[in-house]
């Protein structure tokens, strides 16, 4: 086994209670590292695709990657891997904390779950042994609580709990690790709750080995040097990714009353990451082994809003329960944060779809009797708060929003489909590519759907941060405009893709130079890879994840910007302004090798030595 495993992944069958280990080989390793690259392979071969995702046999899958748990910086992230329930489509999302170098340290690189347990259950695993013990006195309990119960029996465990939400298949439900980290898009949540699998709890006391330990230290340091030396590390540990609302606000980047205006500045600035610091931060917060302390700790201490210290909202939330819904209460969205985060909800496709309720009141398109008796007014923070225990609940209401946005429009059908703002069913998240065509593009092109991680393009598109090493890039990006965006992508997909597998965050590759990133890589496992073999890692994920919805029924057709976001905003920076579609999906599949169906070509796929997948797709 290569240096920086584990060595080996737990299989549990809830079904039978049974829990057992399994390898997988070197050579599998070295083409897709880990995280959900592997999680999409061992998918691929090992389980029935067109299983619902609800259904027993539909699989589970959170797997870390080599340099989890190795001390490198913002290297705590780990993916978790199912059908989606809200899509319908390969799901994903990855979530840092402290779950995953625990799970290294426990001798696991990584768990595959199935089947479906009678009574609710909690799978512990302690120091490599594994065991489902009842948890039918945690059932009905938020992530919260089901965390300090869990930890009140043993302080040291690192716990992924779901709430009420994934208890109820919320389909947009999340999965907690220690409160304030969340495993939020693609309604992975209820995927664990169909389960029955109320928590994980683990703790571990070994390590894995490094090809290179000296060597390792000594990029290690370097790799600190760089993140103190960074203007964008520095802005994240100040305000956290909030900082993002000011300037996002002036470059056209932050989403308005559903998509539908183009800029509030007043509004921006009640809600920014310097509000936020200045009124309610106690303290940051920092994932395991990360320098920047991104995270914000905050404590509401009065009025109709008020929240005990504890986690607090990201950028996203920021966007969704206050510009997208016209709140400019800070301390509004502080508190719908923390009830998505016990109730275990993600707060991007949950504020999208009442940002959407909201619009379709005004429309006259909803009544209030329909909506259960609740006035969706804009900005309404009551309503809101009553609306989320609802929709966790599923109760009234509530029910029809829990089905996300797509599905509670089409029961309405005509404009109040045209006013969902999604990509293949998944809500985008606040970043509006009227401003920058290239993430209209990646939204398009990501596959679980809109998704601003799946790749590199918002931090290059902006000017965050440039790698030509890596490949041709121009000096300076114009965001309103779709010349040379493909190309972006492309590339920016095949490096930014390539954190899901070495389970490295985001904006630590911001961050870095791709130099560090490699040669700790290597020395960590002793692969020798260059900058091209990461990249052929990256495009050869990207590919079976596309491969895997193609399986699924993903077709040209689909990779499509909704109603909303191609029609011009009338103010703003991104005014006047709209991905141009149809010559930005062209150029695109000439690059990542796609045919006229959106498949990716046999050639291709032999390229990539995809060769079990072009079975699949070319039997």
């Amino acid at each position: 086994m290569a240096k920086g495993y584990a060595g080996r992944f737990l299989r549990v069958d809830l079904t039978a209670g049974l829990c057992s280990d399994f390898t997988v080989e070197e050579t599998l390793l070295r083409k897709f590292i880990g995280g959900s690259a592997l999680g999409a392979w061992l998918y691929l071969k090992g389980f029935p695709l067109e299983a619902d995702p609800f259904a027993p046999e539909s699989p589970l899958m959170i797997m870390t990657g080599p340099m989890v748990g190795s001390g490198f910086p913002g290297t705590s992230r780990f993916a978790v891997c199912a059908r989606s329930p809200l899509t319908g489509i390969w799901g994903e999302s990855a979530c840092g904390g402290t779950f995953g170098p625990e799970l290294k340290k426990a001798g696991y690189d990584g768990i595959v779950i199935t089947g479906r347990s009678e009574a609710p259950v909690v799978l512990s695993i302690l120091d490599g042994r594994a065991s489902l013990t009842n948890a039918a006195d945690l059932w009905g309990t938020d992530t919260y609580e089901t965390t300090d119960r869990l930890k009140e029996r043993d302080r040291a465990v690192k716990v992924l709990a779901i709430g009420q939400a994934g208890e109820n298949l919320v389909r947009f439900a999340a999965i907690g690790n220690d409160k304030g980290h969340f495993v939020g898009r693609t309604g992975l949540g209820a995927v664990m709750g169909a389960k029955r699998l109320k928590a994980i709890s683990v703790r571990g006391d070994g390590k894995a080995d490094k090809a290179d330990e000296v060597r390792f230290r000594e990029i290690q340091k370097e790799a600190f040097l760089e993140i103190k030396e960074s203007a964008l590390a520095g802005s994240l540990h100040a305000m956290g990714s909030d900082a993002n609302m000011d300037i996002g606000m002036i470059n056209g980047d932050v989403p308005v009353r559903n998509w539908s205006v183009g800029e509030d500045f007043e509004l921006a600035t009640a809600l920014s990451g310097p509000t936020l610091s200045e009124t309610y931060l106690t303290r940051a917060h920092a994932c395991t082994h990360c320098p920047i302390a991104c995270k914000r700790v905050v404590r509401v201490p009065d009025g109709p809003f008020r929240t005990e210290e504890g986690p607090g909202p990201e950028y996203e939330t920021c966007a969704t329960f206050g510009t997208m819904i016209m709140n400019r209460d800070l301390a509004g969205v502080i508190k719908a944060n923390e009830l998505c985060n016990r109730y275990g909800m993600d707060t991007i496709s949950c504020g999208a779809a009442i940002a959407w309720a909201m619009e379709m009141t005004e429309k006259g398109l909803l009544t209030r009797e329909a909506a259960g008796g609740l006035d969706l007014a804009w900005g309404n923070m009551e309503t809101v708060l009553t609306l989320l225990n609802r929709i966790a609940r599923r109760e009234g209401f509530g029910d029809q929003l829990a089905e996300g946005s797509l599905r509670a429009a089409e029961r309405i059908g005509g404009e109040a489909v045209d006013a969902v703002v999604h990509v293949k069913g998944l809500e985008l998240p606040m970043h509006d590519p009227r401003g920058f065509h290239g993430m209209g593009l990646a939204y398009m092109m990501s596959n679980r759907g809109a998704c601003h991680l799946q790749h590199a393009v918002l931090a290059t598109e902006q000017g965050m941060a440039s790698w030509p090493q890596l490949f041709p890039m121009k000096d300076d990006y114009q965001g309103t405009t779709s010349e040379g965006k493909a190309e972006l992508v492309f590339h920016s997909e095949n490096y930014g893709i390539l954190g899901n597998s070495l389970s490295l965050c985001h904006y630590l590759t911001d961050c870095l130079k791709p130099e560090t990133i490699r040669d700790a890589f290597n020395a960590i496992t002793g692969f020798d890879f260059t900058f091209a073999d990461l990249m052929t890692c990256g495009a050869r994920d990207w590919t079976l994840k596309r491969g895997i919805n193609n399986l699924l029924g993903v077709r040209a057709g689909d990779d499509a910007l909704p109603k909303r976001i191609l029609t011009p905003l009338a103010e703003g920076a991104g005014a006047g302004s709209v991905p141009d579609v149809e010559r930005l999906k062209h150029e695109y599949y000439a690059l990542r090798g796609l045919d006229e169906r959106g498949f990716p070509r046999a050639e291709k796929l032999g390229e990539l030595g995809l060769d079990e997948l072009r079975v699949r797709l070319y039997p």
